[in-house]
């Protein structure tokens, strides 16, 4: 089965696309259009809360596709437009990044497209055909005679093109119950786009993208990573850890509901614990209580404690998981926070300790048309949805990689993550 891609970048102009960002907090759609010069106008859009959802994962067909119907109508209206097909957002399945090496012999001669077309064909050929999905594949970075980060190699001289190939796979199980649920919604998938790719497409600015930056997109039920360089993605993966989990502790640990809790992390939490939050005194409802009389007073230091330990564990997994892509050193010092877990108070303060870079909050950047509440945080990996189609790289040997690949054997990217290092 082919790998999908039905959206040609190049002929795009006056097209419909529509993007569909199925996560666990929220279902949302967007309908734009691809204008004369290549910029996108949206024309509608739509969100509902997400049912039959956990942690990225469908868990229930039924809610799930009543939620993408819900949302995807909505859009619709608003756009006066039917549509048939969406580009939809992968973070389930356990996304990897995989490196494959592959050098053409240049002997002294100049690099042609055929040179890139037939390195680019040799790495494809290595990932054989298993039970996992295919979700990308590009280049990640080009080099001549062992030099790498060339950006444009096509007329330069040498005796060999080194092309480094990057891969990403999926479990297929979770892909095929999202494009079902999209399927019952009579819609087509023309295209998966992982989660931290769209996110990052959406936040991050051309020179972070080309100096080095990585994007974190807190969900409610995941954590996505994604690293750029050289205006690439050289590393995505997403964490099972999110804010949903924090609401839960803090519901169990004051025993309130989960909506009251939600509000509370939203309007008293912090993501971490100061001497000040003693004196300060919150109120919060008792679960099952009906009334004012249902409710308690505590110091906002019960809150800020509950939510500490939380914070500490993702942010020390985001950074053994920086180390071990090698987003490490002097030069890895730049991160954007999105997602809706990025609005808690303190998170940048806090994620900057912990990471030890420079941390800016990130929102999705201005698409002509964009409603006001699209601009925010929660919606970075919508709106990069539709970013994809104009602004990302056309990814290599589309039409003849097998969709169902196995990932590439593990050492093979151990090049790239080699060369980040020295770089960064």
């Amino acid at each position: 089965m082919a790998l999908h891609h039905n959206i040609s970048k190049n002929h795009n102009s006056g097209r419909l696309i529509a993007a569909l960002d199925v996560g666990t907090s929220k279902v949302a759609c967007l309908i734009g259009r691809v204008g004369d010069k290549g910029g996108l106008v949206v024309k509608g859009m739509g969100h509902r809360v997400s049912r039959g959802i956990k942690r990225g994962i469908i868990v229930d067909m039924d809610h799930a596709s009543s939620a993408i119907c819900a949302a995807l109508d909505q859009a619709e209206q608003v756009a006066g437009q039917t549509i048939g097909n969406v580009i939809v957002n992968l973070s389930a399945g356990s996304p990897k990044s995989h490196i494959l090496d592959t050098i053409i012999p240049l002997n002294g001669g100049g690099v042609q497209q055929s040179h890139i077309d037939r390195a680019l064909g040799q790495a494809s050929e290595r990932i054989d055909l298993g039970k996992n999905s295919l979700i990308h594949v590009f280049p990640a970075c080009y080099g001549i005679d062992g030099v790498l980060g060339v950006n444009e190699p096509i007329g330069m001289y040498g005796d060999n093109l080194s092309v480094t190939l990057h891969a990403v796979v999926a479990a297929p199980g979770p892909l095929r119950n999202l494009e079902t649920c999209v399927q019952r919604a009579h819609l087509d998938v023309s295209r998966v786009v992982l989660s931290p790719y769209a996110s990052g497409l959406a936040t991050l600015v051309e020179d972070e993208m080309e100096l080095g930056a990585a994007c974190i997109d807190m969900g409610g039920g995941t954590t996505t990573l994604s690293v750029f360089v050289r205006g690439r993605m050289v590393h995505a993966e997403v964490i099972p850890l999110g804010g949903d989990e924090i609401t839960e502790s803090i519901a169990a640990g004051l025993l309130t509901p989960i909506s009251q809790a939600e509000r509370l992390k939203i309007l008293n939490g912090c993501a971490y614990f100061t001497k000040s939050d003693e004196q300060e005194i919150i109120e919060i409802p008792k679960l099952g209580g009906s009334g004012n009389e249902d409710r308690t007073q505590i110091p906002r230091s019960v809150l800020t404690k509950a939510i500490e330990p939380h914070m500490t564990r993702l942010f020390e997994t985001i950074n053994a998981r920086f180390k071990a892509c090698g987003f490490v050193g002097p030069q890895a010092r730049r991160v954007v926070l999105t997602g809706g877990g990025s609005q808690l108070m303190g998170v940048q303060e806090f994620a900057e300790k912990v990471l030890e870079k420079k941390v800016r909050l990130g929102r999705p950047m201005d698409v002509n048309g964009l409603p006001e509440a699209a601009h925010a945080a929660p919606f970075a990996t919508l709106v990069g949805l539709l970013q994809y189609v104009v602004q990302a790289p056309l990814e290599a040997g589309e039409a003849r990689i097998p969709r169902y690949a196995a990932p590439p054997e593990e050492g093979k990217w151990s090049r790239l993550s080699h060369w980040l290092k020295e770089n960064f």
